[in-house]
Formats: structure tokens, sequence, C-alpha cells
């Protein structure tokens, strides 16, 4: 194997078509394919399926792709930190954010904070589901990211930020400040998918009590969840900054529940297996100044010790 193969590995996977990664790699498709060949050959292992509708990986592939993508991100952030040797920091830090979480009010400050502090740094935010964050650090797409963890992720180190208390949030017969589990077990619900953190809490809840969720729709989108919720179909469950923001946005109420309290921890989760660039380091840094400000804490979010 050489990084040669492994970067045109890499590619071919990513865009899911051999024809259109030769041409964004400006070679010859069949140059491309004999890379690949070879490639296959080295492992003595079938790497890429290939189909009408273009390429896939085999299970082999899938191993080496995970494996690739370290390689080259590492061979990457060692020609950084050599070339930042004495030099000011540069380059490119990708942080993922989970979507509706506390992170997402500090975005601007922590952009702000990096062009006063690292002008030659690129932050890219990239928002998803959780999982999708995790897998994205495993393989280096992503050198951090921000989101609520409740159990630990293999080759993932983990640092506890903040816990948000959930609330409850709607357009139509309030309940108050508060509102006990029990209650909200017989509302309209509308939840994300069983993967999420937030329905893995309140799933766990409800069992508990051996209560039953009247589940009428399950929506991962923000805007179309807040649609739902505006329109008065039904209510959610959210951390308190996600509460906030949707209740904001379709003029609604939130409450806290309560009967039992619930919280979800809020991590900054970073690869176990590859080293922070020198720039990403410096920009963890930063964010972590910026979570931990008094002005955070007056939004009643409880530090993690």
């Amino acid at each position: 194997m050489n990084l040669r193969r492994l970067k045109y590995f890499v590619k071919i996977v990513d865009i899911g078509s051999l024809t259109q990664a030769a041409e964004v790699l400006h070679i010859a498709q069949p140059a491309l394919s004999q890379q690949v060949a070879t490639l296959e050959g080295e492992l003595d292992q079938q790497l890429l399926i290939r189909t009408k509708r273009g390429v896939t990986p085999t299970d082999a592939g899938k191993i080496l792709y995970t494996h690739a993508r370290t390689i080259l991100r590492q061979c990457e952030q060692a020609q950084m930190a050599v070339s930042n040797v004495g030099q000011t920091l540069s380059g490119k830090v990708a942080i993922g954010l989970a979507p509706g979480t506390a992170a997402s009010s500090i975005t601007m400050p922590l952009l702000q904070a990096v062009r006063a502090e690292l002008p030659d740094v690129l932050v890219y935010l990239h928002e998803h589901s959780g999982s999708s964050l995790n897998d994205s650090v495993l393989n280096g797409q992503l050198d951090m990211a921000v989101l609520y963890e409740r159990s630990p992720t293999a080759g993932i180190n983990s640092q506890p930020l903040l816990k948000e208390d959930l609330y409850l949030v709607g357009t139509r017969d309030c309940p108050g400040q508060v509102v006990e589990l029990s209650a909200v077990a017989e509302m309209d619900l509308f939840l994300p998918r069983d993967y999420s953190a937030v329905r893995k809490r309140v799933d766990e809840a409800l069992a508990l009590r051996r209560l039953t969720a009247k589940i009428v729709g399950e929506i991962e989108s923000v805007s179309t969840l807040t649609a739902a919720i505006a329109s008065g179909m039904g209510v959610t469950v959210l951390p308190e900054s996600a509460a906030r923001s949707l209740a904001g946005t379709a003029n609604g109420w939130m409450a806290r529940i309560t009967t039992p309290s619930m919280n979800l921890p809020l991590s900054l989760n970073v690869s176990a297996r590859m080293p922070l660039s020198p720039q990403a380091q410096a920009v963890k840094e930063i964010l972590m100044s910026l979570v931990t400000r008094p002005s955070l804490e007056n939004r009643e979010l409880m530090l993690v010790s």
C-alpha cells in the first residue's frame, strides 16, 4: 500500500463513482481502476462492489476506508505540525455540533474568538446527529464534536461540559412552569428516532415508571419539528437551549419536566486514536473557555464538575 492509492480509494468511496472520482483526481478512469485493482491484490480482498449506480465498499473496504482516513489525516497533521514550527498556527479545524445543543449559542463567539486569536485558522462547522458526528470524528473528517452523550463510545474520548434539563415545549394548553412526566405521557408527542440521546432518556424514564408515551410522529428536522409544534398538533421534549429556541420561534411555551427531573450531559468528543493538530488544540481551548463563561452559567445550565 502507498498513500496515493489510499487517497484514491478514499475519494472513490466518498464520491461513490469511479468516473466522477477520476474527474476530481484528474486521472484517467482505467488508470484509477488499475490502482484499485493493485490495492485489492496487495490486500487479497475485494474492496469495491461495482453496480450500474456506482460503487460501494465491501465489508473489507469499509474497514480499509476507516483506517485510510485515519492514516491520511495523521499524515496531514504531521505535515502541518512540521510546517507550523515557529510559525503562526494555520489550517482548517472541523467541529461537529448536534442540533439544538447549548454549543449552538457559542457559535458566533467561537468564530469571533478564533478570528481574533488565530486569524490564519479556518473553522468548519458541521451540524448533524450525534451518532453521525462520532463516526466523523473516528474517521478523521471532524477534529471534535459537541453533542449529548449518555454512554461511552469506542475510540472516543469524551469530556463533560454541561448538563441541560429537559423541557416540554408546545403552543396550546400551557401546563405551567413545570409538568410531571406522567402528564407528558398523556400528551401527543413528537420525538426524534430512538437512537437520539433525548429519545433514549425519555424512553428510559417512562419505562422506569411503567408509562407509555403517545408518540404521534418521529421528526429529525428542526424546521419540521418547529412547524409541527407551531401548528398545535402536539408537544415535544428538548434540552433547555433547544427548547428556548423552538418556543421562541413557534411563539410557544416551555415547562421543565419533573417527577422525575431529567437532564442530558453535553460533551466534547475527540478521537482517542489521533492526537489533535496544534490548531485544533488551540481552537478546543477557546471553545472550552467559552462554554464555561458566566454568561452560560446564567442560563441555568449546571457545570459538570
